[in-house]
């Protein structure tokens, strides 16, 4: 969430922003809106005002029934003003924080402008796209082959974008999560396990309500048990947002550091016919991510952006897969984002680069939203600066790795940094 006065001060940079991001919103009926909510306000505080005075002067007037009198009556009269303005001033004051959750974050000035992902920048390429002397298998064809992955009957109990998997395809997607929370907790990092359910107010503070909640999973409220409505979350960033919700942190124990997992769900809406084969998109997945909360600054928030970047590169490097980096323009930024890279890594059978990782900075956009604070050296309470950045998604890291490990006699190669985590197996077979 923007800081109101900056948005009164700068509409014009506001409004830029949305239009390169593609977010339609109001800037002018926001600040119309502030604009009468702060002239309902100033009315409500002068009345308070008026019935506290007022109620020293019944008091003050002792015997003196007129003046009495006159004060108790012009009490009345403010008394019923309020009970007509407070109502006002509460509606418009939520409508006023519902648009200012609709806002978008001003995109970093190295940003390019572009309507959507076929727009996104490449900076760099690391790897060599390996060349098959043999027809090259897709990673559907590949699992199955291996005994790793039944579509059908995950279709047949969990429905479109469903899958089970089973033998090394459980094996490696355990190896795969521990090898990715290993590599960034050496690094410093924390690790989490949380909660895959989250209340309404993460997803508020982590910027994915108000808009993005048709991709989110509400569970059925319990009307005995009186508790808020829980969703599914899609990222362990939700949960680690929330976390901290509330809390004024000191200023030592930045930057923190986590590297949290949890299972991840997503709706998948409004991709109706696209990539529906395989494990690409699907509604369950794992996913081990990397959070950090830093001080307000935006150098320290571009030194931890590269930082991230660096661990997930380490990872896909480690695995032994080509891939690119890219930067995402603003029609393809979320609305919190400030800048984002993606990691895309080279998919053989596709003859493509598809997305693996995505890297973000928020400033304190979602800070502000999570209300999640820390008092700075010179004591002064201010926001943080959080930043979020994949370590490893699962099923999804599979698709490159067994295609571009894959061998002329159908076994797949265990990249050797892998191997340890599967008891030092060095390739995955076909069964007999």
């Amino acid at each position: 969430m923007l800081d109101l006065a900056f948005i009164r001060a700068n509409p014009e940079i506001v409004k830029d922003a949305a239009v390169r991001k593609r977010v339609t919103i109001d800037i002018d009926h926001l600040l119309d809106l502030d604009a009468r909510t702060q002239e309902i306000r100033r009315q409500v505080e002068a009345d308070r005002a008026r019935q506290n005075q007022l109620s020293k002067e019944i008091q003050a007037a002792g015997r003196d029934q007129e003046a009495r009198n006159a004060a108790i009556e012009a009490g009345r009269t403010v008394a019923a003003e309020l009970k007509t303005l407070e109502p006002q001033l509460r509606d418009l004051e939520a409508e006023l924080r519902d648009l200012l959750l609709r806002v978008p974050n001003i995109p970093d000035a190295t940003v390019p402008t572009g309507r959507d992902e076929s727009e996104n920048v490449e900076i760099k390429r690391v790897g060599t796209i390996p060349q098959f002397a043999f027809p090259v298998q897709d990673h559907t064809a590949l699992m199955q082959r291996l005994g790793m992955l039944d579509v059908e009957r995950g279709v047949r109990v969990a429905g479109s974008r469903s899958y089970i998997l089973k033998g090394d395809g459980v094996r490696l997607e355990m190896a795969l999560i521990q090898f990715a929370i290993d590599t960034i907790a050496r690094k410093g990092f924390t690790p989490l396990s949380v909660p895959a359910l989250a209340r309404e107010f993460c997803f508020i503070g982590n910027s994915q309500f108000p808009r993005g909640r048709e991709q989110v999973y509400a569970l059925e409220q319990d009307a005995e048990a009186d508790e808020p409505q829980l969703f599914l979350v899609g990222t362990a960033e939700v949960a680690i947002t929330g976390m901290h919700s509330g809390e004024i942190l000191d200023y030592a124990d930045l930057p923190i550091k986590y590297v949290g997992v949890s299972p991840c769900f997503r709706k998948e809406a409004g991709t109706y016919g696209k990539d529906t084969k395989g494990v690409m998109r699907v509604h369950q997945f794992t996913k081990v991510e990397q959070y950090v909360i830093c001080e307000n600054s935006h150098e320290e928030s571009v030194r931890w952006h590269e930082a991230l970047l660096a661990n997930a590169e380490d990872i896909v490097q480690a695995l032994g897969l080509p891939y690119r980096v890219v930067v995402v323009c603003t029609g393809d930024l979320g609305d919190g984002q400030v800048k984002k890279y993606d990691i895309e890594a080279w998919v053989p059978s596709e003859q493509t680069y598809r997305e693996t990782h995505s890297d973000s900075y928020f400033h304190d956009y979602q800070a502000r939203r999570a209300n999640l604070r820390y008092r700075d050296a010179e004591g002064k309470v201010r926001y943080v600066h959080t930043l979020n950045n994949t370590a490893l998604a699962s099923p999804r890291i599979m698709i490159p790795l067994l295609e571009n490990h894959q061998q002329p006699d159908g076994s797949v190669s265990i990249p050797p940094a892998l191997r340890p985590y599967l008891g030092g197996q060095t390739e995955l077979r076909p069964k007999a």
